[in-house]
């Protein structure tokens, strides 16, 4: 089965339960929990270990999430160990934060610069985002300076580069086909 599919399915399962038990804020923390674990070399070494019998695998997460997350998320974390799909984790806490903000209407959004941003500056290009796609908006901010200058907004599958990175390699791209073709 495909991977995606995997995690998709695990993560959709939950959040119907989560839903209909009224208790999607608190798993959707617990899935935020649970993903930044797993950001973590050992943690993702543990999933995916076929020496750690699952027994022992359940007893590691339960002594590291109980009394932390709703016991519904425990009991997936039983279900996907026992399953043998413990190393889907990070990929099903992904999906199912994703899902719960598709429900409540947010968009992620990224906004790289070379240099931290403003408060103000974020909060109108949140604004403006906002008014756009009609929608709640969770704004990320990237710094990178080999951007240079300029931003590169990325909301969902729309991509804006105005950096002065890309502006220069456009520059150089043309002066290289102006070059080999001349008029």
């Amino acid at each position: 089965m495909n991977d995606s599919k995997i995690s998709v399915r695990y993560s959709r399962a939950i959040f119907q339960s989560a839903l209909e038990k009224k208790i999607l804020d608190n798993v959707n923390q617990d899935m935020i929990f649970i993903s930044e674990i797993c950001k973590t070399d050992e943690t993702m070494e543990f999933l995916h270990s076929p020496i750690i019998p699952p027994s022992k695998k359940e007893d590691i997460f339960h002594k590291m999430l109980e009394g932390n997350v709703e016991q519904i998320t425990l009991s997936l974390i039983d279900l996907i160990v026992k399953n043998g799909r413990e190393s889907f984790i990070p990929a099903i806490a992904r999906n199912f934060i994703h899902e719960t903000k598709k429900y409540k209407g947010i968009t992620d959004s990224v906004l790289t610069t070379a240099v931290k941003v403003d408060d103000k500056v974020k909060k109108q290009i949140t604004e403006l985002i906002s008014n756009i796609f009609k929608t709640k908006v969770d704004l990320k901010e990237n710094i990178d300076p080999e951007i240079i200058g300029g931003f590169i907004l990325q909301i969902d599958d729309s991509y804006i580069d105005a950096s002065i990175k890309n502006k220069l390699r456009k520059i150089k791209k043309e002066l290289i086909g102006s070059i080999i073709t001349p008029n």
